[in-house]
């Protein structure tokens, strides 16, 4: 049987690919299974500082594959999708979400359903010039899931984000960047060099701080003001006893660029 994805590492780098070109990367039991013990597994290894979700061919993920759901419709079963977004999708996005270190969403196609959700719940996406990004729950009769409804709201506004939602319409990748769905878009020849290298970049950064950037950001989202600010305080106090951050201030005045150990 063949793996739904593939796992590899470069370093401090590791690098996620979702493998079932013949249908455009769709989730299945296994395929989540599988990517829910990858994240776990890069969560937990503390030689990886940055990790990378993408997928193989043509598509970043064209969502869930419906093909089992027709099974059940056709059988007359009652399909408890609750239970399922709970025991499959939910916790893999708690898990990037709570990850100690930057999750990149390398989206080399179509990202469309919960391969959307996978992309918006990560810290940040960069595209192919061909990639495109669909909110279609809509057009199958669902609400929008896999977290969409939180994060994309915040990335893109409410109103763009309910109109996405409401009209299932593809976002190419120009106006995804235009609109800050993507921070970064590349030409198709040149992609998988780009963020290849985008993500080395990261993986040599100040992994400790990026940990505290991210659970500030996190927070923020929730807090008011006074409660934020009081969390920032407590977060600078424990970057500033890292030695990433003493290396960094005698690079500075060395004027030499820092290297970073991730701690």
């Amino acid at each position: 049987m063949t793996a739904p994805l593939r796992s590899e590492r470069d370093g401090a780098l590791a690098v996620i690919t979702l493998d079932r070109t013949d249908v455009l990367n769709a989730f299945d039991e296994a395929m989540t299974a599988a990517l829910a013990a990858a994240v776990d597994g890069c969560a937990r290894d503390a030689a990886v500082r940055a990790v990378v979700i993408t997928g193989a061919g043509r598509a970043f993920s064209a969502g869930q594959d419906l093909r089992d759901r027709a099974l059940m419709i056709e059988a007359g079963k009652d399909p408890h999708l609750g239970d399922e977004l709970r025991r499959r999708y939910h916790p893999v996005i708690a898990r990037i979400r709570e990850m100690r270190k930057p999750v990149i969403a390398a989206v080399n196609g179509v990202a469309a359903g919960a391969g959307l959700g996978i992309a918006v719940a990560c810290d940040v996406r960069v595209a192919s010039a061909s990639a495109s990004f669909r909110a279609a729950w809509s057009r199958v009769g669902l609400v929008p899931d896999a977290g969409s409804a939180y994060f994309l709201p915040r990335l893109v506004g409410w109103g763009r984000a309910i109109d996405l939602m409401l009209t299932g319409d593809a976002v190419a990748a120009d106006e995804a960047l235009r609109i800050g769905l993507v921070t970064r878009v590349w030409p198709d020849a040149d992609f998988a060099r780009e963020w290849r290298a985008y993500a080395e970049c990261v993986a040599d950064g100040a992994t400790e701080a990026y940990a505290l950037t991210k659970e500030g950001l996190n927070a923020a989202w929730e807090r008011d003001l006074a409660s934020f600010l009081e969390l920032e305080s407590a977060l600078q106090d424990r970057a500033g006893r890292t030695r990433d951050y003493a290396e960094g201030v005698r690079a500075f005045l060395a004027k030499r660029a820092p290297r970073f150990e991730g701690r």
